[in-house]
């Protein structure tokens, strides 16, 4: 997305060898004539520092404002470095010294230091603060003290793995081996943050400082947000000078606009455009069906004690005819889910689900029975001695859910007979803001697009105790252990099988209920002329190129 510098991963004791290349920092063509262009965007779920920002809303605007150690390539998903001059492992793969590159900027003029990085890494860590990502630091020594991951105070608020050595270098120090740790370091969780930051943190929020292509400008909360080019930026520097993003509550209007020339890039169509390839007639040449890391699943309340039953929540999963609902409402731009990893990551394997993600409506009332789960002819149902009157799934109704939500809702009604609906919430953020207190009353839709592209990113993040995106409290002490096996393993290879094990462990467990896979629909305006998506399913808006 920025000036790369290539990292290339060596499997095996030598762990990873960086190798320094040619970075540039020319303006890319098109001068310094303004060259603006609108996104449509959804109001994300938390201010915009990186370490507490975990969804794709907040995303996008965090990968335009801050540049970390590593980066991933837009075309194959690649680590490679962007910050980082090296990332240096010892002979174990334990302690890694990294060098960033001379004279970086924050957005505020003030230079980019080793201390940022270090400081900003504490700071998510630390249990009290309550960033959402904390849990990605769990790898580095120390870790365990500043955030216990129980009721009790930490012990430290500093992690000793962490060590500045001058004002460009410093020294990580992981609890155990991993080839792996580089890779997970282009997740924007790893961000640095600035003085200003920790000199006055609600002036931050009001007005985030970066260090990547673009600065922020303004926002008007359920309008848009605006970032502008950071000319004395050191990496690669984009064609367009802003970016604005829009705030649309209904993703049909959005089309309308782009339609209309009054939006320029629409990064998932409504449902109903896939019918029929609307969306494709509609925009012959400025539209694509991109394959992306990014999934669609059903997430589950486990603090609620009906779904405690393992054998509802398979049966639940059986009940769904995905090949029907990806055909029908996608247009067949969807794949049936097999497993929990995304097939675009390193470390996939097809079909770890097994039996129980394909629809089978006579194994599914067996699995109810099985389960003592009494059906009654009202719809209602008995499970764990807690009766339930139906079964209803949440979703945001500000993006195109409804139909697959009550297509999925019929097929568990026809197979098992318990009566269930949606459950539509007005906004993505009132809906994670209900997800995140742990509120939730019913099932509820969770997505995810890979922060890298890892078997690993698809288990830790979201199903180990704890993680920061484990939305329904799910918890098992034997997964965890395989997990954490796979964690401390120094040969990539070698921790994808194990990881592969962990995932295989999930049919008897059914922590999620996975739907599908994928395939991106964007549309764009004629102005566009060039438009690159990465494998995330995001614009590449340092690569992105305007007819001018």
């Amino acid at each position: 997305m920025r000036g790369r510098t290539p990292l290339a991963l060596a499997v095996g004791v030598s762990a990873v060898a960086l190798v320094a290349a040619g970075c540039t920092s020319t303006p890319s063509e098109g001068g310094t004539d303004s060259i603006a262009i609108t996104v449509n965007w959804s109001e994300p779920e938390n201010p915009l520092i990186p370490a507490n920002t975990t969804e794709t809303q907040g995303g996008i605007v965090i990968d335009s404002l801050f540049t970390g150690l590593v980066e991933y390539d837009t075309k194959t998903g690649e680590p490679v470095l962007a910050n980082a001059e090296s990332i240096e492992p010892d002979a174990t793969s334990t302690t890694y010294t990294i060098k960033l590159k001379p004279g970086w900027k924050w957005h505020d003029g003030t230079d980019v230091v080793a201390q940022d990085y270090v400081d900003a890494w504490n700071d998510a860590a630390y249990a009290p603060n309550g960033m959402a990502n904390a849990s990605f630091f769990a790898d580095i020594l120390g870790y365990d003290e500043v955030n216990p991951g129980d009721e009790s105070e930490p012990t430290a608020q500093t992690m000793r793995g962490l060590k500045v050595i001058d004002d460009l270098t410093f020294e990580v120090t992981l609890k155990g081996p991993s080839n792996l740790w580089p890779v997970k370091l282009g997740y924007s969780a790893f961000s640095p943050l600035p003085k200003a930051y920790f000199a006055d943190k609600d002036a931050f929020v009001k007005n985030p400082i970066g260090n990547g292509p673009f600065k922020y400008v303004s926002r008007q909360e359920n309008v848009e947000l605006r970032l502008t080019r950071y000319d004395e930026y050191q990496g690669e520097k984009p064609q367009i000078t802003d970016i604005i993003f829009k705030v649309y509550q209904d993703d049909n209007a959005a089309y309308a606009d782009v339609q209309a020339g009054t939006l320029d890039f629409m990064q998932q169509v409504p449902s109903a455009d896939l019918q029929g390839n609307k969306y494709a007639n509609d925009f012959p040449n400025t539209s694509a069906n991109t394959p992306v890391a990014v999934s669609e699943l059903v997430a589950i309340p486990f603090y609620r004690p009906e779904y405690q039953n393992v054998k509802l929540r398979q049966a639940l999963s059986v009940a769904i005819d995905r090949q029907t609902i990806t055909q029908r409402i996608f247009n067949g731009t969807r794949i049936p889910m097999k497993g929990w990893v995304n097939p675009k990551v390193s470390g996939f394997q097809e079909g770890a689900c097994g039996k129980y993600c394909e629809y089978d409506p006579d194994f599914a009332k067996q699995l109810l029975q099985e389960g003592n789960v009494t059906v009654n002819p009202d719809g209602s149902f008995v499970s764990n001695g807690v009766t339930v009157p139906m079964i209803t799934i949440q979703y945001n109704a500000d993006a195109s859910h409804k139909d697959w939500v009550d297509a999925t809702c019929v097929s568990i009604t026809q197979a098992t007979g318990i009566k269930c609906e949606g459950k539509p919430i007005p906004t993505f953020a009132e809906s994670r803001t209900i997800i995140d207190n742990h509120e939730a009353t019913s099932l509820f839709r969770s997505g995810w697009q890979a922060d890298y592209p890892s078997i690993e990113n698809w288990l830790n993040p979201l199903l180990r105790t704890g993680a920061s995106s484990n939305d329904g409290l799910f918890s098992d002490a034997a997964f965890d252990a395989k997990l954490a096996e796979a964690d401390a393993t120094q040969d990539i290879k070698e921790a994808e099988a194990l990881y592969r094990e962990a995932e295989a462990m999930l049919p008897d467990l059914m922590p999620t209920i996975p739907m599908w896979h994928r395939a991106q629909q964007s549309v764009w305006s004629e102005r566009l002329q060039e438009v690159p998506i990465n494998i995330f399913g995001e614009l590449d808006f340092v690569k992105v190129r305007v007819k001018v």
